[in-house]
């Protein structure tokens, strides 16, 4: 099973589940898809974009069967999974606290690391 990964406020994802669907921020709705993150990307996407924001969480999330589209970031020069439409709740398979400590996210220390060989 493929995972993905995406960061959210606590708020949004409390109303994702009040409305029995995910369909992102503000922001996300604006760009017109959810945006996603690999293991390896994730910590990054987080210091680039969500720089000291608290109270965030990690959904974890199953890709297989998502309609997902794997497109380039320009400023990153790899290619980032976007789903165009609102996230099944169904696809979440857990999601996790990631504190602000010190001025950095402290993520879920199962989650792999670009250098840990897994």
């Amino acid at each position: 099973m493929t995972r993905i990964y995406h960061l959210c406020p606590r708020a949004d994802w409390d109303a994702a589940l009040a409305l029995c669907r995910y369909e992102g921020s503000d922001a996300a709705r604006a760009d017109g898809f959810l945006h996603f993150s690999t293991a390896a990307q994730v910590r990054e996407s987080a210091r680039r974009h969500l720089a000291g924001i608290a109270d965030l969480v990690m959904l974890t999330v199953a890709a297989d069967g998502l309609p997902l589209k794997w497109e380039p970031a320009q400023s990153r020069g790899e290619d980032f999974p976007h789903l165009y439409g609102a996230l099944p709740l169904a696809a979440v398979l857990r999601v996790d606290d990631v504190p602000l400590v010190d001025g950095g996210h402290v993520f879920p220390d199962w989650l792999e690391t670009p250098d840990s060989g897994a």
